[in-house]
């Protein structure tokens, strides 16, 4: 049987678990030298006194090249397809890393929500973990090798935990949940995304679907609606601005700010745009479910923090930019022009190009083209396909520097400028020069 020992580090509870437990858990061979680990990394720069280096392979070398590397800054242990000292020595690391995350996953008592979706993960993972009061994984950090990380230092007297799982390849999705064993899942919204992988809708459906296999499932109206339509059928509990078993009412989309009503309670979200609205409105349902006080849960969500690029708000010189820009798929540009066609006063839409959307790109490019022109909107389109986005309305340029001057000689002080993008476009550099 599995243990995990635990020793007191600087007054804090802290897990540490013995090369010998990483060795039965991942089913590999222990080599002499190695020591407890209280912590993991699969980068060697990161590594450092107490850590467990998972040699895992990258898209130009295989981390067991810095195996070395990563002892003489201290770390303590080596997860490797290759034999060496302090080394547990296994046949892929990979698949010994996800084994390795759920015997840590089940060394945690608490509850365990996970999150997934199209879209809006990390917005409803933050708003679900400040809610709640659950510790949670920073930023976006859904995929295997941060979440067995995060279950090696999460304390276990934490009330619950709440995870992100984000995948972009066929079958990584049933990892993941075997990894995080949820006890309560929700599914945010489905639609075109990492269409490289999964080939088109169906695909992404059929991959994001896994997360209804946990315990209790909670899935937005939206995510219904398209499951739905691919055939699948259940009794999971809902929640959206609709006729939803956990329903949001007087839904107000401010420059600001978000506030609806729930239960009779009014509720605001210090972010405008429909995404943090949802996030709050899924805290406020899984609150209930687990049965939290909703009144409390409400207070924190009052003053929800969200990591930059999601519906960021930052004013220069008098002109109000929404920085939206760290990723961007179909439905999150136009959930993001829905609400910007509704705002008051002179608007700009900057978009930047939708990656990983293999053959179906230009279709779906000239689609968000289309709803851009049937809200009015004339935005400014960045990428491959900005000339055609541009002929059915809006304008086009090559370059961020040329986005840049377009904006700078058409915006005005009390402006609104939205600007959208995937990650890789780095359209929040239009922020980081405009002063210059």
């Amino acid at each position: 049987m599995l243990r995990g020992g635990e020793v007191v580090v600087q007054d804090a509870q802290v897990r540490e678990v013995t090369p010998e437990w990483v060795a039965e858990a991942t089913g590999g061979r222990l080599y002499p030298g190695g020591r407890p680990v209280v912590d993991l990394h699969w980068d060697s720069r990161a590594v450092g006194p107490g850590f467990l280096f998972v040699a895992l392979p990258g898209s130009r070398t295989h981390g067991r090249a810095y195996a070395k590397e990563a002892l003489a800054k201290g770390a303590h242990l080596v997860l490797s397809d290759r034999p060496g000292e302090a080394t547990v020595e296994v046949a892929d690391t990979g698949l010994a890393l996800l084994r390795l995350g759920r015997a840590l996953r089940k060394l945690f008592p608490g509850k365990v929500v996970a999150v997934g979706g199209s879209t809006g993960k990390t917005t409803t993972k933050e708003a679900l973990a400040q809610g709640l009061g659950f510790p949670a994984p920073s930023g976006n950090l859904n995929t295997a090798p941060p979440l067995a990380r995060f279950f090696l230092t999460l304390p276990k007297e934490a009330p619950g935990a709440v995870v992100e799982l984000g995948v972009d390849r066929v079958g990584e999705m049933e990892g993941l949940m075997a990894l995080s064993r949820p006890e309560l899942s929700v599914l945010t919204a489905l639609g075109e995304e990492h269409l490289l992988a999964f080939g088109d809708l169906r695909g992404v459906v059929r991959e994001e679907a896994r997360l209804l296999e946990a315990p209790l499932a909670l899935v937005s109206l939206q995510a219904r609606g398209v499951l739905e339509g691919f055939g699948y059928r259940g009794s999971w509990p809902t929640y959206g601005f609709g006729e939803a078993s956990f329903r949001g009412e007087a839904l107000e989309l401010l420059p600001q700010e978000s506030r609806f009503r729930y239960r009779g309670r009014r509720i605001r979200v210090p972010y405008p745009g429909l995404g943090p609205a949802l996030g709050a409105l899924a805290a406020l349902a899984v609150a209930e479910l687990l049965g939290e006080e909703v009144e409390a849960v409400a207070e924190r969500l009052s003053r929800l923090v969200l990591p930059p690029g999601r519906m960021e708000r930052r004013e220069m010189g008098g002109v109000v930019f929404l920085h939206d820009a760290y990723n961007a798929n179909p439905l999150s540009v136009k959930a993001g022009l829905a609400w910007l066609a509704a705002q008051p006063g002179r608007k700009w839409a900057v978009l930047g190009e939708m990656k990983e959307l293999g053959g179906l790109a230009e279709k779906l490019h000239l689609e968000v083209a289309e709803e851009a022109a049937r809200l009015g909107l004339k935005p400014l389109y960045l990428g491959t396909h900005a000339r055609a986005q541009a002929v059915l309305g809006g304008e086009a340029v090559e370059t961020l520097e040329e986005a840049l001057l377009w904006l700078k000689a058409r915006v005005a002080p009390g402006d609104l400028v939205y600007l959208k993008a995937s990650r890789a476009l780095g359209l929040e550099r239009i922020l980081e020069l405009w002063d210059a």
